[in-house]
C-alpha cells in the first residue's frame, strides 16, 4: 500500500511539474512587458474587449519584407504558415504571391470554404487586423463542421468541430498583426487577440482554457513561420544585390571604363 502511494505520488507531483512548466513557457514566450500592456494598433475595433493574448518576436528584415507575407494570409490563398493539417487544405505559400497583395476593408480574411474574419483595419507595412463576432458566424452559409470535407482536410474538420464546441454562441474577437521597426533592417511582428465572451455553457466554459492554449500553440508557429520565410527571402535577396554589384565590378561596367579586352598569348 504504502509503495502504491509513492508511486502515485510521484505520479502527480510529474504531472504538477509538467503541467506548471508547460504553462510558465506560455505565460513567457516571445513577451516584452511594454508589449503586453500598452495600446496597439486593432485595439479601437473592440474597446470593450481585454487582452487575451500578446506575443512577439524580431524578424531580420524590414517592416516592408514582412508586410507581404501577412496580406496573403488566408484559407485558400497564402495559409496562415502554423500547423497545415489543422488550418489549410495543401501548404502554406513560401514565396510572396503577387496576385494576393491586395487586401482591403471589408473583405473576408477566409479561414475555411464558407467565411472567415472580417478585415477591419489595413495599414501597409504597419497593421493588419481582423474581427469576427457571434453574428458573422451565424451569417456564414454552413457550419465550418459541415461544410469542410473529413477526407480533404480532416485536421481542418475536427479543429471546426472542436470550436464549433468549445466557443461560445455570444462572443466577440479581434485579431491584430503590427509591425515595429527594431533597428535597420528589423522587425518586430506583435501579434494580439482581443476578445469578449458572454456566459456560454459547460462545455464551452470547460474547454475555454484548452482553447487559450491552442490559440497560443498555432499563433507561436504562425509568427515563427512569418520569421523564417520573411529572412530567407531578405538573405537571397541580398544575395542578388550583392551578386548585382559585384559582377559590374568585376568587368568593368558601371564607373565609365570598357572591359578590358583579352588578348591571347603569342605563339
Amino acid at each position: 500500500m504504502i509503495r502504491r502511494i509513492v508511486v502515485g505520488a510521484s505520479i502527480a507531483a510529474a504531472g504538477w511539474a509538467g503541467y506548471y512548466g508547460i504553462r510558465r513557457w506560455w505565460a513567457t514566450w516571445g513577451v516584452v512587458p511594454d508589449e503586453q500592456t500598452r495600446p496597439l494598433p486593432g485595439d479601437e475595433l473592440l474597446p470593450d474587449g481585454t487582452n487575451l493574448l500578446t506575443r512577439g518576436i524580431t524578424i531580420d528584415a524590414p517592416p516592408e519584407a514582412v508586410w507581404p507575407w501577412l496580406v496573403q494570409m488566408g484559407f485558400g490563398r497564402g495559409g496562415w504558415y502554423s500547423y497545415d493539417q489543422l488550418d489549410m487544405k495543401g501548404t502554406s505559400a513560401d514565396a510572396i504571391v503577387p496576385e494576393l497583395q491586395k487586401i482591403a476593408v471589408g473583405e473576408t480574411l477566409p479561414t475555411h470554404p464558407d467565411g472567415g474574419f472580417e478585415v477591419r483595419l489595413v495599414e501597409p507595412n504597419r497593421a493588419l487586423a481582423v474581427y469576427l463576432d457571434g453574428e458573422i458566424v451565424k451569417g456564414w452559409q454552413k457550419k465550418p463542421a459541415e461544410s469542410i470535407s473529413t477526407k480533404e482536410t480532416p485536421g481542418l474538420a475536427m479543429s471546426g468541430s472542436f470550436l464549433g464546441t468549445a466557443s461560445p454562441q455570444d462572443f466577440k474577437i479581434e485579431w491584430a498583426w503590427v509591425l515595429e521597426p527594431a533597428g535597420p533592417g528589423r522587425t518586430r511582428l506583435i501579434e494580439r487577440t482581443r476578445g469578449w465572451f458572454g456566459e456560454g455553457n459547460a462545455a464551452s466554459k470547460a474547454t475555454m482554457p484548452m482553447l487559450g492554449f491552442g490559440v497560443f500553440v498555432m499563433m507561436r508557429r504562425q509568427m515563427l513561420g512569418i520569421r523564417d520565410r520573411a529572412e530567407r527571402l531578405a538573405r537571397l535577396e541580398g544575395i542578388e544585390r550583392e551578386v548585382a554589384v559585384a559582377v559590374p565590378m568585376a568587368t568593368g561596367e558601371g564607373n565609365g571604363s570598357a572591359p578590358k579586352e583579352v588578348v591571347a598569348p603569342a605563339g
